[in-house]
């Protein structure tokens, strides 16, 4: 019998918090009903402040399982835990305007919020294919419905039937994925499939296409080509503080769990493994810079800004060390920030009592607003990578991870993509700045003070991190540094 006591669950204690505290405002929320939506909004943004309280007081670098093996803790989940609960903060933080703006009183809707990170806390954590794909389906299941939570709304109902179905098409992916691992490896124990591929005589063909089906279901959840098909519909037809939400947070825990399965149970099939990071890189790269130039509404054009960062944080991937995988969460992270100041800066204004979609109702905004306006011109200046704004050295650590790497012709096609790509953002700039407004029609400012904690956290993070971009480098390369046995 196993000797249960506090130190065996103490890791994973923030999930524990999290769900004890989802369960208590569910009951909450029943017994009230949408009377209770403010006290349930702010139990759930104080839930993740918390959790972060307690990450942070449990922490430790060295790996620890826990659940039986089904999970691990350690330095490089505990970083990418840290990530999304920031995220989870910072999309709680921009849908309290909008709830009130649009007396939306259904306090389910924080409560998907929460469920949702749970599961994205534990993908993150996960050891077992098992525990991976509960994880997976607790975060997805929830974010199918704040998609079309809107059910009046012809666009919401839209972009949560097209996630549903296209969901569902990456999970039967997956799990058809993990049977063909289980079936050649007798486990779903990432450490036990690792050791059954390295004793192999000969690679099982099967294990590796079970790793493509993989593959392709995360890739789905990351937004990357070829499964980038649902992101700009999505993203344009979901409110936009889910769009925010899933423009900033799952995309982290999905890249965790690639990074993982590629440091763990799928290291021995690093070159097969790398060719398919290769293309799916390339393409996200070409197909977010190019189709990004070709749209009219903003919220798509940050959906295929989004597909083109993805692409360039893949490039971290082809050099399987720490400084690759370092490389990678300094990216996550950096694009995290300035996602998040874009999308606050999104909703804290309004024009004709609408909030802005079309590119062209930006012209003028600077004569209206102009600290919005040159915050905006900040984040959009870094996510083009242009120097010294902390985008630059996210791009420059991954182009010289896949330099590193040997991959030169890959990182040409990536520098070329990022050209490319700023044409977008510049576009957007120079209509805030120098254009005239296209009618008398004058700008709203709707910031709130949940928005601006948003937008001055991330325009600082943005260019604070000029005069310490080592530093932090450093912090994720030590992260990185969990998932490799010395």
């Amino acid at each position: 019998m196993t000797d249960w006591n506090l130190s065996l669950i103490s890791p994973i204690m923030p999930e524990i918090f999290l769900s004890a505290m989802a369960l208590l405002l569910v009951m909450v929320g029943a017994l009230k009903g949408d009377k209770s939506m403010g006290f349930v909004t702010y139990g759930v943004i104080a839930s993740f402040v918390l959790a972060g309280g307690i990450l942070y007081s449990v922490s430790d670098t060295r790996p620890f399982d826990t659940l039986n093996g089904m999970l691990v803790v350690n330095g490089f989940s505990n970083v990418m835990r840290g990530l999304i609960l920031t995220g989870m903060v910072f999309s709680s933080l921009l849908s309290l305007n909008w709830l009130r703006q649009n007396n939306f009183m259904k306090f389910e809707f924080p409560l998907l919020y929460l469920f949702s990170a749970i599961g994205l806390l534990f993908m993150v954590s996960s050891n077992h294919f098992l525990a991976l794909y509960v994880a997976l389906e607790l975060s997805s299941l929830s974010l199918y419905v704040l998609a079309a939570i809107k059910r009046d709304h012809l666009d919401s109902t839209e972009a949560g039937l097209k996630y549903f179905i296209l969901g569902a098409l990456s999970s039967g992916l997956l799990l058809f994925g993990i049977s063909l691992i289980y079936g050649y490896t007798g486990s779903l124990n990432f450490s036990e499939v690792n050791a059954a591929l390295v004793s192999a005589q000969m690679l099982p063909v099967g294990a590796i296409i079970g790793m493509v089906f993989i593959l392709a279901g995360l890739v789905f959840k990351i937004s990357a080509v070829p499964f980038h098909m649902w992101t700009p519909d999505v993203y344009q037809g979901a409110p936009t503080p889910v769009t925010a939400f899933f423009a900033i947070v799952p995309k982290i825990a999905a890249f965790a769990l690639i990074i993982r399965l590629m440091t763990g149970p799928f290291a021995i099939l690093n070159d097969q493994f790398i060719q398919i990071i290769i293309f799916v890189s390339v393409a996200s790269m070409v197909v977010g810079a190019f189709a990004g130039l070709l749209q009219s509404n903003f919220k798509r054009l940050l959906a295929y800004s989004s597909i083109a960062n993805m692409g360039f944080a893949l490039l971290g991937l082809l050099y399987n060390v720490p400084e690759g995988v370092g490389s990678v969460i300094l990216y996550l992270a950096i694009y995290m920030v300035m996602t998040a100041g874009v999308f606050g800066i999104l909703m804290s204004i309004q024009r004709r009592g609408v909030a802005l979609e079309k590119i062209e109702d930006f012209a003028g905004f600077a004569q209206y607003s102009p600290l919005l306006a040159y915050s905006l011109a900040v984040l959009l200046f870094s996510m083009s990578g242009i120097p010294p704004m902390a985008g630059f050295f996210a791009k420059f650590f991954v182009f010289q991870a896949a330099v590193g790497a040997g991959y030169f012709n890959v990182a040409v096609v990536g520098v070329l993509a990022s050209v490319v790509a700023a044409y977008y953002y510049l576009r957007v700039i120079k209509l805030m700045i120098f254009d005239k407004p296209n009618s008398d029609m004058a700008f709203t400012p709707m910031c709130q003070f949940s928005q601006l904690i948003v937008i001055v956290a991330s325009v600082a993070a943005v260019i604070l991190f000029t005069f310490m971009p080592n530093q932090v480098m450093h912090q994720a390369l030590e992260a990185a540094q969990s998932l490799f046995p010395q």
